[in-house]
């Protein structure tokens, strides 16, 4: 009964649910029967559903990936596919709608559809306004993802606009970007902002300042969207009224300031460490994530333990982001070739894929990072000997100029700055990697990163509570082919400051004390609190706040604003949306500079990308526009334009 096509999703729900949220305590099912959301049970089920369904889209790799690379902030690594390349939009590859990597991953209108029916039956059920909230900012939440990726979406899917199709249908109508707003986003979320409780009803639920995030970053994309500074064409076509845009810029400011002034079980971390530390996960900070659980298959969804195969619902965002440094060789005590780090399921490491890589425009953001603690708590930039958690007992292996390097210490040290003296010699390790007088470790500066060799990323690399059979024991390897069971971030209490600063820049009247720099200063005040030297594995207690705070600009831009949102939310899958709603994509990511592929590269290089006004709306999937019962007119009508009809 799952139908094939699923643009529209007409089917009842089918394949509503085929895993629970652990969390919210639901049995896992799968229901087909279009009468399921007239009964108690059914709404329940298609709430979790719901949740569940974050968790194909939130730590998957293959949606984050055109959301990060192709901006500012990556580009492809030497292992990066099609996915990558196409992405990359510098000539490697090639974005149509049917290539892989072109950002087709938020067209599935299947939970919509749940949502649909949700609310469509909640008086039947006698169901509650706090429940209906929860159903309608899930709705509100994938139209948004659809219409700032491809721009107006259907709100018909086949018995009416935000009806509950029960079935399948090969026709459809794309209602225009103010419709989908102004019909659906909006009053979802504005009902839901009303109704959703304080308090969440059980852990990982929806609440009143998830809503808020939400609705305050739609009013303001959809106030940039009216405002269109750079005159970025939408589809299908219809007119914008600027003047309204100052009105909904104010809103972005309100919604975000009184999520700020009633945060209720949410707030700031004390450190930008603690937020994404895996022994602190599910903390203050995260207000709405895709949850996983590594104590039961059936409810995480995929196998916790075992190899892994890189599929949904994992999250396996970490892998992409490694260098391959398993395959690092040094001359042991004993004079032997080895691997003196090796593959191990812990924070700092995982299995590396080494499909994307940082920019060095990216890295070089991330400045005084004595000072600010976000590259020490983004990137592993330290790569540490750990052959004793493989069994193996020499002594020490020999690093650069003579040194030896032992069990724990660094084998490799990024150094996030331009050095001159470094020396590149392929004779001196098998990554042809630099040394440096003053260091034992061998080194690679700012310039010298390549598409084979950078900082790989700490603050979504696996965590296990289970030390018994994972890496998180230091005796042990771990399960370093699997999945990371951790639950990979969606909104993030710090957002609303970010969001009301953005709002101010563009002209919202402020509040006293909650201007756009004291909002910013905020974020970097908690960026110069350091408690724990991450890379080096120190403990460390310093506040370099006031410096911090002292060196923001007098007048915020947006400009700051996307340097900052950079530094805060470095691979969480928000680059791509921030720099089409600010309508800096090209000027930001336009060029990039990396070394070559190989691991003999460290020449910095320059790249230009190819980034079209009408790259800023992604292509619909070749797939569904094929399964349209429609003519070929209506079909290519049906596209987005700039995109090859295929």
């Amino acid at each position: 009964m799952k139908s094939t096509y699923k643009i529209f999703l007409a089917i009842c729900g089918a394949a509503l649910m085929f895993t629970s949220c652990l969390s919210l305590e639901e049995e896992p099912k799968t229901i087909y029967e279009p009468g399921f959301f007239t009964t108690e049970a059914g709404i329940q089920g298609g709430l979790t559903a719901l949740y569940s369904h974050l968790r194909d889209q939130y730590g998957n790799p293959y949606i984050l990936n055109p959301l990060e690379v192709g901006t500012d902030a990556a580009t492809y690594a030497y292992k990066g596919d099609s996915n990558y390349k196409n992405a990359d939009m510098s000539g490697a590859g090639s974005l149509i709608p049917s290539g892989a990597g072109n950002g087709s991953g938020f067209w599935n209108f299947t939970y919509i559809n749940t949502a649909n029916g949700i609310i469509q039956n909640a008086e039947t059920v006698g169901l509650g306004a706090d429940l209906i909230a929860e159903a309608r900012f899930f709705r509100a939440l994938y139209y948004f993802n659809l219409v700032r990726s491809h721009g107006g979406v259907p709100l018909d899917l086949g018995s009416g606009e935000l009806a509950f199709n029960t079935s399948p249908t090969r026709t459809s109508v794309r209602n225009t970007v103010p419709e989908v707003y102004e019909k659906c986003i909006l009053p979802d979320l504005e009902y839901a902002e009303e109704n959703l409780p304080e308090q969440p009803r059980k852990t990982g639920a929806l609440t009143k300042t998830a809503a808020r995030i939400l609705l305050s970053n739609a009013y303001l994309t959809y106030a940039w969207w009216l405002e269109n500074p750079n005159d970025i064409a939408t589809y299908p076509e219809c007119t914008r009224d600027a003047s309204q845009a100052p009105s909904y810029f104010q809103k972005a400011y309100d919604t975000a300031i009184e999520g700020i002034q009633n945060p209720g079980p949410f707030g700031l971390e004390s450190s930008f460490y603690k937020v994404y530390l895996g022994s602190n996960d599910r903390n203050k900070e995260m207000v709405l994530y895709s949850d996983r659980t590594e104590n039961d298959d059936t409810y995480n969804g995929i196998a916790a333990f075992g190899w892994g195969n890189g599929n949904s619902p994992g999250n396996f965002v970490s892998w992409m982001y490694h260098t391959n440094y398993p395959t690092m060789i040094a001359v042991s005590s004993e004079g032997n070739n080895v691997n003196p780090v090796l593959r191990t399921d812990n924070q700092f490491l995982g299995r590396p894929w080494s499909t994307i890589a940082p920019t060095q425009d990216a890295l070089e953001l991330f400045t005084d990072i004595d000072k600010d603690s976000r590259y020490d708590g983004t990137f592993t930039w330290q790569y540490r000997t750990n052959w004793h958690q493989g069994g193996q007992t020499y002594e020490y292996v020999n690093g650069p100029h003579g040194s030896q390097i032992y069990h724990g210490e660094p084998f490799l040290t990024f150094i996030n700055e331009n050095v001159d003296g470094i020396v590149y010699d392929d004779q001196t390790s098998s990554y042809n990697l630099g040394y440096l007088e003053g260091y034992d470790s061998y080194v690679v500066d700012l310039q010298a990163t390549s598409r084979a060799t950078y900082p790989g990323l700490w603050k979504h690399g696996p965590y296990r509570t289970n030390t018994g059979t994972t890496g998180d024991d230091p005796t042990s390897t771990g399960q370093p082919n699997v999945e990371s069971t951790r639950p990979f971030p969606v909104l993030i209490f710090s957002e609303l400051y970010y969001l009301a600063a953005e709002a101010a820049v563009k002209g919202a009247t402020t509040q006293a004390g909650y201007s756009a720099r004291e909002l910013v200063n905020v974020m970097r005040a908690r960026a110069g609190v350091w408690e724990r030297k991450n890379n080096e594995r120190q403990d460390y207690s310093a506040d370099f706040s006031d410096e911090l705070t002292a060196a923001t600009p007098q007048t915020i831009t947006i400009d700051f604003i996307l340097d900052e949102r950079m530094r805060e939310y470095y691979a969480n899958g928000l680059r791509w949306f921030d720099l089409t709603r600010t309508q800096t994509w090209q000027e930001r990511a336009g060029t990039y500079h990396i070394a070559g592929q190989a691991f003999t590269d460290h020449t910095r290089l320059e790249f230009t990308r190819t980034i079209e006004d009408y790259h800023y709306l992604r292509p619909i999937p070749q797939t569904q526009i094929d399964a349209l019962q429609m003519s070929e007119a209506e079909k290519a009508a049906y596209q987005n334009p700039g995109y090859p009809t295929e």
